[in-house]
């Protein structure tokens, strides 16, 4: 039988999730969505693009979140946007909600698959859809490594001149304010970043690194980022589908590792078939270290206060 994924929210990044995946060829896609008409309606001009695009895979859209029944991996990008003013507590009380409720319809449908979380704030949202789940941790993963990571080398390479895809570095922590990109782990080709950049410059790359959502948002006027994060989950994604064993940022249940345990917090990960076959416990500065401890903390009391 061939592979499917279900992605639930018929948004900007859950309808260019859906579309990167069969572009790919990873799989059959259901694109669901609360909103009659909403996802049948894109699915079918997605399918539309099939003979110009050139791909086979089936993309289908839903209301009934039954479907999901049999997916390999669920995608979740449904859920309010955070507003000006809003905390990140009252964007996780309205968001849990929707979360709780569908994860609970997913591990009827889908006991077997793999969660990955996009829905903010996204490591509590993966730690709460693994609590209600009661899926192994292995398989309940949040995304906000890869696209920190990928803002991180996009900017890095501006300031440098190079291509991004010779920097090697990694965003580690929340996906949010207290993210922690680990510039001792930072190198072009292998140069570290210090022999190459003024700590100044760099400390402000790192500060447009933590609000590279915002500065989206506030172009945009309306709406938030699609492009780099569907990348990002579609990048997930194919790694467990193909079981190509990538290393990634991603958020992971950490029983631990680094002094911090019972709580979803990005980390280096190993993604195959399995979902997350490794953490890596990489070596830290005491900075960074003492950083990634804050946003798991930061995390761990946001989740606390959901009361869900």
């Amino acid at each position: 039988m061939g592979k499917k994924v279900s992605v639930i929210g018929a948004g900007f990044v859950g309808t260019m999730t859906a579309q990167r995946i069969v572009e790919k060829n990873l799989a059959d896609v259901v694109l669901l969505d609360i909103v009659e008409g909403l996802p049948q309606g894109k699915a079918l001009d997605i399918m539309q693009s099939a003979p110009v695009e050139g791909f086979d895979m089936k993309i289908t859209g839903s209301n009934n979140f039954a479907e999901t029944k049999d997916s390999d991996i669920v995608v979740f990008t449904a859920g309010f946007p955070r507003t000006p003013g809003m905390s990140r507590d009252e964007l996780a009380v309205k968001n849990g909600g929707i979360v709780k409720s569908v994860v609970e319809t997913v591990a009827r449908h889908a006991s077997a698959s793999i969660i990955i979380m996009v829905t903010n704030p996204l490591d509590v949202m993966t730690h709460l859809a693994w609590r209600t789940s009661g899926f192994p941790p292995h398989r309940v993963i949040g995304m906000g490594g890869v696209l920190d990571t990928a803002r991180y080398r996009t900017f890095l390479a501006e300031e440098l001149n190079v291509s991004a895809r010779d920097i090697e570095t990694m965003v580690l922590g929340s996906h949010g304010d207290t993210m922690v990109p680990v510039d001792t782990h930072t190198t072009l080709k292998g140069i570290p970043i210090s022999r190459l950049m003024e700590k100044e410059r760099l400390d402000a790359i790192i500060e447009r690194t933590k609000n590279g959502g915002a500065e989206i948002v506030n172009l945009l006027k309306s709406g938030s980022a699609w492009h780099a994060p569907s990348s990002s989950v579609v990048s997930m994604v194919e790694a467990i589908l193909r079981d190509s064993k990538r290393v990634l940022s991603a958020s992971a249940y950490l029983t631990g590792q680094y002094g911090i345990e019972d709580v979803h917090i990005g980390v280096p990960v190993k993604l195959g078939s399995a979902g997350i076959e490794t953490i890596y416990e990489i070596a830290l500065s005491s900075e960074e270290l003492k950083g990634l401890k804050r946003s798991a903390e930061a995390v761990r009391e946001t989740f606390e206060n959901l009361r869900i």
